[in-house]
């Protein structure tokens, strides 16, 4: 992962909003073990386990965040460390789940990654990830268009901090390995937990999803580990 004073000029926001999104896909198990890889400030773990959504959380981010949740007591534990370089010591076949949320594209290899958290997965425990889509509309006039491949430091799918690029396919080459199999797949739009969908939901329902893949900011994907 890039150092982490790349991280430095971003809104606070980005490290700490609770991402529903993800939340309204994981399954509805108040008994299960989940691990957040890029948890942040931890509020998406505080979330689930104040609403009884999870028996236990555990989390890793690259940085300590001062005055966040990381060390909040209902974390169960909270883990600051580069995830793929620092050894980090996690029981395997422990978590039913294991969110990465817009953290894949982050790492220089997101492959090996995909390989080592699988390890601390139950078998089938899920891997819930959401990855930006560089075939989005409005990126690919940027380019293709205005021949444009400018880096954001505030964010969004052409992130400053993002090493690796991805369509809907390359996700789900990424999520099929020997141990897993994807098994659910959504444009992030089509949740109605992200207000900002709610025009290309529109119009996504009046092309007959024909435009589906160039509405796309994020994919959401759930793989299953065989």
């Amino acid at each position: 992962m890039k150092n982490k004073n790349d991280y430095s000029v971003k809104d606070p926001a980005y490290f700490s909003h609770v991402r529903m999104d993800i939340i309204d896909v994981l399954p509805a198990n108040p008994q299960q073990k989940v691990l957040e890889i890029g948890a942040g400030t931890g509020n998406t773990l505080l979330f689930l386990k104040q609403h009884k959504m999870a028996a236990e959380v555990t989390g890793v981010d690259l940085q300590s965040i001062p005055g966040s949740n990381q060390q909040h007591r209902m974390i169960d534990r909270f883990e600051i460390a580069d995830i793929e370089n620092d050894t980090i010591s996690l029981p395997a076949g422990y978590f039913d789940v294991i969110i990465c949320a817009d953290v894949l594209e982050h790492l220089a290899d997101p492959w090996m990654m995909i390989e080592k958290i699988t390890r601390w997965l139950k078998p089938s425990g899920q891997l819930v990830v959401s990855i930006p889509n560089i075939r989005e509309i409005k990126t690919l006039w940027q380019i293709l268009f205005n021949g444009d491949f400018r880096y954001d430091p505030s964010g969004g799918i052409m992130d400053q901090t993002h090493l690796r690029f991805f369509c809907k396919k390359n996700i789900r080459q990424l999520l099929t390995t020997e141990n897993l199999q994807p098994v659910f797949c959504t444009p992030n739009f089509m949740l109605t937990s992200v207000p900002a969908g709610k025009k290309r939901r529109i119009i996504n329902r009046l092309s007959g999803s024909l435009f589906e893949n160039f509405l796309t900011v994020q994919y959401i994907f759930i793989a299953q580990k065989k």
